[in-house]
């Protein structure tokens, strides 16, 4: 069937069925010739069909332009009738075609066909009522779009006069609505207007609007260009204000002159003073808006704030330093007497070395506030530089300065802060430092902390030698273990034990309680404390090798007495008094059972010593033999180590089974389960080795073992015990639960004559080299041995002779 298309008064007879070219985001409006690039295989056989044809095409917008293989729905019914005026095929596969709208169309039904999609369309020419008013809407539309293209930098002038030329309002209509730059829903809204003044009225509304942004466009680059210019201007008069005063003699007027006078007044090292005036003589000659300005200014203000020879005289009275010590904090000697040897050897030779000391103890025992002590005792300036976390090199060395927002690393920092070459520097938590792919801080930390290269530090950003060899560095850390070898040997390691219960009470009454009792607003002399209380909060509601809970509970107290005296405003003279019985209604429930540690005989248990990172803890080994066929269960969350020493332990019984009284044929019939509480902790370590042996041996003869005897040590499979690590906190954990008697290697008696003599009056230590030395201390009755049957030939035993223990008295 034919069709009749009006285009002015141009008729263009057609067939009523065309192929069609699905658009995505464009909008063909008739009497507008658009040149399309073609890609997809509908599209490219509709356009073949159409060349082959009578060169029509119906152009038609998808609704969502993602679909890549649009159907019938997908497409908006309203369209242009367009002309294929050229179809070039490309070497890609794609096409580039140059198509002409002709008139407006709508679909009435669409037909697929194997290769692309057909529609039976009819004309749909835009109204024209008499007396409508589209002659004026028409020119106020083309008003308002003269305007639009003068704000529009993307659109040429000779636009309007093109527009204005059209030889009818709907080409001019047309014209107008090609050229906004909207989005391809809004085009189509304008194609199917159903007027021409209703297109026109559509026309004037879209172009006051987007008019008025690229009006507000306008205006925010105009500002921003005026305000670059002006800034370019103030540079520009600046730098004639400054030659004028150049030629008139004069000084500068920024403060550079400030800066080289700052220099000046310095004694600085030859080597940083040259760095120091050639970066000055550069920033001269530099922009001040430069990037490199900063940068350079940046770097010798740092030349001029670090102190370089400025000192803190130290005060080497021993006497005195001892009495500060003292005061700040109870016990600690082995550190309290290693500064003041330190005091005294400076006193005689004038300069010394500063000694690198590593304070390695629990937390909560007063290893980081006794650095501000040691300050206070010489007189010098203090500065603590957390380590915990530090995972790049460049916080210890600092970052190179073609960096942006580069900076001299942690070390020059707290030099600058400490403003003397001679300061107390606490490096806190060393053992927490941590590496990843930006370097190892402590491997830079290698160079600071020895005596021999810390005279010529280089930092980085620096990039002079800085001599750190006056400062007194002094390190924390709970564990040796987490501090890698290397850096180890560049320090004195003095270790902190967990303090003892007299030790805690004197803390508490010396330096806790007041702190506290001051700071929640209360005279400490209007508070009693009975005899019984310390010692309850101290059983009842700590447990551990310093005081951070011990004071948290006091603080806790504090409160409560703040709380009971506020309510109670007109009593003249407060007075309180702490009794032990009213602990449960001022701290709640007791966080522990004074009683959860059993001294009792009983079989198969035996207690250990071990050592963490908060002290030393008495560590029952639970053993229970059930028949069975010979299995071993090892339980709570134990380490590889600790597991290889219950192996050894084993298989030194097995070897020893007729001595020791042992069935032979246990390991067929019994079934042995080793268990260590509390399960959810981690436990390591082979200085459990013998309580191991001693609980499996009481369990298999049934045997009690004492309980007023804890043990520590390594066993080997010939019986021999190994000394162990950290007897010190381990004594004092067995000081801390009432234990009477400790067996330790014979190997380990050296240590001995570091416990505090507290220790050794209420602990009897036992020296022993073999098993069979632990098993005649630890077992209440020696088992019985199994009868030997008859050999013929007799023979030696691998394990050496039994000795008899050494019982260490001090």
């Amino acid at each position: 069937m034919s069709q009749q298309f009006l285009r002015d008064s141009e008729v263009i007879d057609t067939e009523d069925r065309f192929p069609v070219l699905p658009l995505r985001d464009v909008v063909l409006f008739p009497h507008v010739a658009m040149p399309l690039l073609v890609g997809r295989s509908g599209s490219l056989a509709a356009l073949e069909a159409a060349d082959a044809g009578d060169k029509f095409v119906l152009l038609l917008t998808q609704k969502d332009s993602a679909v890549q293989e649009p159907a019938a729905s997908d497409l908006y019914r309203v369209g242009t009738l367009g002309r294929v005026l050229q179809f070039t095929k490309l070497p890609n596969g794609a096409a580039r075609v140059l198509v002409e709208g002709l008139a407006r169309a709508r679909v009435d039904k669409f037909v697929r066909t194997s290769t692309y999609l057909r529609a039976v369309a009819r004309p749909h020419p835009f109204v024209m009522a008499p007396g409508d008013g589209v002659d004026a809407e028409a020119r106020r539309a083309m008003a308002l779009f003269e305007e639009y293209v003068t704000h529009h930098r993307r659109l040429p002038p000779e636009i309007t006069g093109l527009v204005q030329a059209a030889s009818s309002l709907e080409r001019q209509g047309c014209g107008i609505a090609a050229h906004l730059a909207v989005r391809h829903e809004t085009r189509q809204t304008l194609l199917e207007a159903p007027q021409l003044v209703d297109l026109f009225r559509a026309l004037s509304e879209l172009t006051a609007g987007e008019t008025e942004l690229l009006r507000l466009e306008r205006k925010i680059e105009d500002d921003v260009r005026g305000s670059l210019f002006q800034n370019q201007r103030e540079f520009y008069l600046q730098e004639q204000l400054r030659a004028i005063h150049r030629e008139l003699g004069d000084e500068e007027t920024d403060d550079l002159a400030d800066l080289e006078a700052q220099l000046g007044a310095r004694q600085l090292p030859e080597q940083a003073r040259g760095r120091a005036e050639r970066e000055l003589r550069r920033l001269r000659r530099m922009s001040p808006m430069s990037p490199e300005a900063s940068v350079a200014r940046n770097y010798v203000e740092w030349i001029a704030a670090l102190p370089w020879n400025e000192r803190t005289d130290d005060m080497l009275d021993v006497t005195r330093a001892r009495a500060i010590l003292d005061e700040d904090h109870y016990g600690l000697d082995e550190v309290k007497e290693r500064i003041v040897d330190y005091i005294a050897v400076l006193s005689l030779v004038g300069k010394l070395e500063g000694p690198i000391l590593c304070l390695v103890g629990p937390p909560g025992v007063g290893k980081t506030s006794l650095g501000r002590s040691v300050a206070r005792a010489l007189g010098r300036k203090f500065v603590r530089m957390s380590l915990g976390g530090v995972r790049d090199e460049a916080e210890i060395r600092g970052h190179r300065r073609t960096y942006i927002g580069a900076l001299p690393g942690r070390i020059l920092q707290a030099m600058r802060r400490a403003e003397s070459i001679n300061p107390v520097i606490l490096l806190d938590e060393v053992d927490k430092l941590g590496s990843d792919w930006r370097g190892d801080p402590s491997a830079a930390l290698l160079e600071v902390l020895d005596p021999e290269q810390n005279r010529a530090f280089n930092d980085h950003f620096l990039e002079v030698d800085y001599d750190l060899s006056q400062v007194l560095f002094l390190t924390t850390a709970n564990s040796l273990g987490g501090i890698p070898d290397p850096l180890r040997d560049r320090m004195e390691i003095i270790r902190l034990p967990g303090y003892l219960d007299q030790e805690k009470y004197a803390i508490a009454q010396r330096h806790l309680i007041p702190r506290q009792l001051t700071q929640h607003g209360i005279a400490p002399s209007s508070v009693t404390w009975a005899a019984d209380t310390l010692p309850a909060v101290l059983r009842a509601y700590t447990r551990e090798a310093g005081v951070r809970e011990l004071e948290r509970r006091i603080a806790r107290l504090a409160r409560k007495l703040a709380r009971h005296r506020a309510e109670r405003p007109t009593e003249q003279d407060p007075r309180d008094t702490i009794a032990a019985a009213d602990l449960r209604s001022m701290l709640g429930v007791a966080a522990y059972d004074p009683d959860d540690v059993s001294l009792e005989d009983r079989v198969g248990v035996a207690r250990g010593l071990a050592y963490t990172q908060v002290g030393g803890e008495l560590l029952e080994v639970e053993v229970s033999v059930v028949p069975g066929r010979g299995r071993v269960m090892l339980t709570g969350t134990l380490g590889d180590v600790l597991k290889e020493s219950a192996s050894a332990a084993l298989s030194y019984i097995r070897a020893r089974a007729e001595v020791l009284g042992v069935p032979a044929d246990f390991a067929r019939t019994r079934d042995v389960h080793v268990h260590l509480p509390a399960g959810a902790t981690p436990k390591d370590g082979p200085s459990a080795g013998i309580a191991l042996a001693t609980a499996i041996v009481s369990a298999l003869t049934g045997t009690p073992v004492r309980g007023d005897v804890a043990m520590t040590g390594e066993i080997t499979l010939r019986g021999r015990v190994l000394p162990i690590g950290g007897l010190k906190e381990k004594a004092v954990a067995a000081h801390r639960h009432h234990v009477s008697h400790v067996v330790v290697p014979a190997a380990n008696v050296r240590d001995l004559e570091e416990l505090p003599k507290e220790v050794h009056d209420a602990v009897q230590f036992h020296a022993v080299k073999t098993m069979d030395e632990v098993l005649a201390l630890a077992l209440r009755t020696l088992p019985v041995p199994a009868p030997r049957k008859r050999r013929a030939a007799p023979m030696t035993s691998s394990h050496g002779d039994v000795g008899a223990a050494t019982d260490v008295t001090h």
